[in-house]
């Protein structure tokens, strides 16, 4: 840690502080530093090996040699922890969705409240030990990623940012900016630009979808943007792994069937899947009133075999394993037109062949929020489609082939591109930073300042 720690006040010595562009996911977590005219990502250290993108997940373990002691670990270390110990170790993920949510107050770990300031500040905290250069502390700018819109049906924008801001400071951070995340693909993209052009830029996160339309010219050899329009929709990739739980996986585990009670057949109740939408809610499953009641349906379960193996998901933590098997085939059906789902963990085996079509009917409510949302940006920009250049599209749900079509029949194939999909957010953070006039990128959506409505 020293060593890192004189490599920062190096930096700092040699002119400006550092600049830091910090885009925290639903899934990953990415950073990068502004490096000369350039944008440097921060690598991390990993179980296998030094990575550029860090999975957002905190990990906890009771020390079994210390009562009361929590043993933490992020990223990347908290899947490891988490494979090793599931029955042991509570492992919170997708923790991004909650900060604009008023509902979510605090959640217990081990015996301990949290709330999400401490989530975020101990998963930024643990992730700053494995990167290359110190994070935390070192006095530099912070330009922070948002969504345009935050997940959630009764997200507050404020009160996400007072929360970013609040974990942030904990850490030594300071001067603290927060800058749209499909603005600072944009200035990442705009480095290709050859001549003016008017870009179209669509993030496709895990949680949220963003849109913003900018205008990006060149005056005296220096190039310059205008934000003209933004949208957003608070779903994406994680909504399209969870409608592939509900039509292909949890019919399987009894979803749709029925059971017998007081000489009745009533149906098994839908909220028992409702966890699905997130893996890691399996695990509060667990522990919940309604587990007993799925227990007992094994006996009156007109297919008991489906809840047995519903309640061996909940009780073993297979989530993790299931939700990867989600994911596997989510990318092989960006591949592929016909793709095989497989999931072979303890007494529990799936196998069966998934259509593309079949997949795209089940995202199609998602898909059509999308497609509104561009045409909210587009709408702000007081811009038809045909005077648009270009399009860029980033983020893992952009290789999804029918989230691409949606772009392609709009504005034609030759003007959509996509490119360092899941770094371009960390690397235009850190570029923005280097702009004249921050205020113009980032003054709007501080939580000093409060939300701009404009």
């Amino acid at each position: 840690m020293r060593a890192r720690r004189a490599v920062v006040e190096m930096s700092a010595a040699g002119g400006r502080p550092p600049i830091i562009g910090l885009d925290f996911g639903t899934t990953n977590t990415v950073a990068a530093r502004l490096a000369g005219d350039g944008a440097q990502l921060v690598s991390f250290a990993g179980p296998d090996a030094a990575e550029t993108t860090v999975r957002s997940a905190l990990s906890f373990h009771a020390d079994p040699q210390e009562s009361g002691r929590r043993i933490l670990a992020g990223g990347s270390w908290a899947i490891e922890a988490y494979l090793e110990d599931p029955l042991e170790t509570r492992l919170i993920q997708s923790f991004k969705t909650y900060a604009a949510s008023p509902l979510f107050q605090e959640t217990r770990v081990l015996g301990r409240r949290y709330v999400f300031e401490d989530l975020l500040s101990a998963y930024l905290l643990q992730v700053s030990a494995q990167a290359d250069a110190s994070l935390m502390g070192d006095g530099g700018l912070w330009i922070v990623g948002r969504p345009v819109s935050f997940a959630g049906a009764r997200a507050d924008d404020a009160l996400a940012l007072a929360r970013y801001d609040a974990a942030l400071r904990r850490l030594g951070a300071n001067d603290i900016r927060y800058a749209y995340e499909p603005v600072a693909a944009a200035f990442f993209f705009a480095r290709r630009l050859t001549k003016d052009a008017t870009v179209l830029v669509g993030d496709f996160g895990g949680g949220t979808s963003d849109f913003s339309v900018m205008r990006f010219s060149r005056r005296a050899g220096r190039l310059h943007a205008q934000a003209l329009g933004h949208a957003g929709v608070g779903l994406a990739g994680d909504a399209f792994d969870y409608r592939i739980i509900d039509n292909l996986v949890s019919p399987r585990l009894g979803k749709g069937s029925a059971y017998r009670a007081f000489g009745r057949t009533l149906p098994v109740p839908n909220r028992y899947y409702a966890a699905f939408a997130r893996w890691e809610q399996l695990a509060l499953l667990r522990s919940s009133r309604d587990m007993a009641e799925i227990r007992r349906l094994v006996r009156d379960a007109l297919e008991p075999d489906r809840i047995k193996a519903l309640v061996e998901i909940i009780e073993n933590n297979h989530g993790y394993r299931l939700y990867q098997a989600v994911s596997r085939l989510k990318e092989d059906l960006s591949a592929a037109n016909l793709a095989r789902f497989t999931f072979d963990v303890g007494n529990v085996r799936f196998a069966c062949d998934v259509d593309r079509d079949d997949f795209e009917t089940w995202i199609a409510p998602e898909l059509a929020a999308m497609d509104a949302a561009v045409s909210t940006a587009l709408g702000r920009a007081r811009l038809p489609a045909d005077e648009i250049d270009r399009v860029f599209l980033t983020g893992g749900s952009s290789f999804t082939p029918a989230v691409r079509r949606l772009f392609t029949a709009r504005f034609g194939e030759a003007r959509v591109e996509g490119g360092a999909e899941l770094v371009s957010i960390a690397s235009g953070l850190a570029l923005i930073g280097a702009e004249a006039d921050l205020d113009i990128w980032t003054r709007p959506w501080t939580a000093a300042g409060g939300i701009d409505a404009a």
